[in-house]
């Protein structure tokens, strides 16, 4: 097994020659392992039925296992993700802005890769996929270290990609996976500011809380996802209704899923019989306010904590407020800045929510589960960051560069 040192100096070798590629090569070499993917989907497939027998040994919840399970559908979205980031523009070696000064000097803001990104993530394999497209055609070497949990589906993705890279122009430890998912290795990956130029965490909120506080290299923080719905007194109900079960059922073990229901006393009474019915075909359980809970029949009391927890599951959080501005002050206390939604159709209390609601995506009329890489139209993402410096939101190719300043002259001095 590699050590993390061998790791590190491999993929700034590899990072180097990857960064001066031509964006055919590197849309042929994608385009390549999206169809080994498909290829060779026997074989993951093999591999993540030994990580699920694990996870179902280890007793696992069912939401959780959900994200560690492929299927031959998944993969197909897996290797569509990787067509679609070939098929999207370069961001590398575009000029941005360019200038003339005063004194004759050519200026221009170009585009560069960050050079080797590490990711640290949990049990969803499709992110080895995503994270390897993205950062390939950006033009930066990758080291994924996926957990425990999947990790025969890693080995087994990351095999097929590196063996279609030998194919290719590019070293295959362009991507690379640390195969070691003990602590030691995520503490050594945190620390490894020699090789590692960024470090970006997926996962839930204890594993984006040690890197943040632990990591010496530069790191871009990702989504902890305590989304919320407002329903406002204004909403088409039929709509609030779908909306709700959307955003709350359709995966609730994914960060953009909705946590937080908060609904306008003007609808309260009308509104909670119904989406209690309508979430009971999913079992979800209730957990309210003392006046949402005189309206539903089967919810348990909320506290606290119930208003700040990212559920990951078929839980959902209720809350009874009296007026927009309520809602607001709740989302602004409790959010962890990711996905709110207002459903309404008061377009001045819409305008309201969207300026003065405080996170990466802020949604009038439409489920929290679109805050995604894929249906932002970026071919698949890297992450969701929930910070503001650098990037935010749904972390697509453009967010995997920086950019260097170029300057002709004609013998300037100063």
């Amino acid at each position: 097994m590699e050590t993390l040192n061998q790791l590190g100096e491999q993929a700034k070798n590899a990072a180097r020659l990857l960064s001066q590629a031509a964006t055919p090569q590197k849309n042929e070499a994608l385009r390549l392992m999206s169809q080994a993917l498909v290829d060779h989907q026997e074989t993951i497939l093999s591999a993540n039925q030994k990580d699920l027998a694990k996870a179902q040994e280890n007793g696992i919840s069912g939401t959780m296992l959900d994200r560690l399970t492929l299927n031959s559908d998944r993969i197909y979205a897996m290797a569509e993700g990787m067509r679609q980031v070939a098929d999207l523009p370069d961001p590398i070696g575009l000029v941005s802005q360019m200038w003339t000064t005063d004194n004759g000097l050519t200026i221009g803001k170009e585009s560069v890769p960050l050079g080797v990104v590490g990711i640290i993530y949990e049990s969803r394999p499709n992110v080895t996929t995503d994270a390897g497209a993205l950062c390939f055609k950006s033009g930066n070497a990758v080291i994924l270290r996926g957990g425990k949990e999947a990790i025969h589906s890693n080995q087994a993705i990351v095999h097929v990609l590196q063996k279609t890279l030998i194919q290719t122009a590019f070293p295959p430890t362009v991507i690379q996976l640390v195969e070691d998912t003990s602590r030691a290795s995520s503490t050594g990956m945190m620390t490894l500011n020699r090789y590692i130029d960024v470090l970006i965490p997926r996962g839930g909120a204890g594993l984006i809380k040690a890197v943040v506080e632990h990591a010496t290299v530069p790191v871009i923080e990702t989504g902890t996802g305590n989304c919320h719905v407002y329903i406002d007194k204004a909403a088409q109900l039929d709509m609030a209704k779908e909306i709700i079960v959307n955003a709350k059922c359709s995966r609730p073990s994914v960060c953009n899923a909705a946590e937080t229901l908060l609904i306008h006393e003007a609808v309260a009474q009308e509104f909670l019989p119904v989406i209690e019915e309508a979430l009971s075909a999913y079992q979800v359980e209730l957990r309210a306010d003392e006046k949402a809970q005189a309206i539903l029949q089967h919810a348990v009391p909320a506290n606290e904590t119930d208003w700040e927890t990212e559920f990951l599951d078929f839980i959902l959080a209720v809350k009874v407020v009296s007026s927009l501005d309520e809602a607001i002050e709740h989302i602004s206390r409790y959010s962890t800045g990711h996905s709110e939604v207002i459903v309404t159709d008061d377009y001045f209390a819409s305008r309201a929510f969207q300026k003065r609601v405080d996170s990466a995506a802020v949604y009038v009329n439409a489920s929290t589960r679109f805050t995604d890489g894929f249906e932002f139209g970026f071919g698949a993402e890297i992450g969701i960051s929930t910070q503001k410096l650098h990037a935010r939101g749904p972390m697509g190719l453009s967010e995997l560069t920086s950019y260097k300043y170029i300057i002709s002259g004609e013998g300037q001095i100063r």
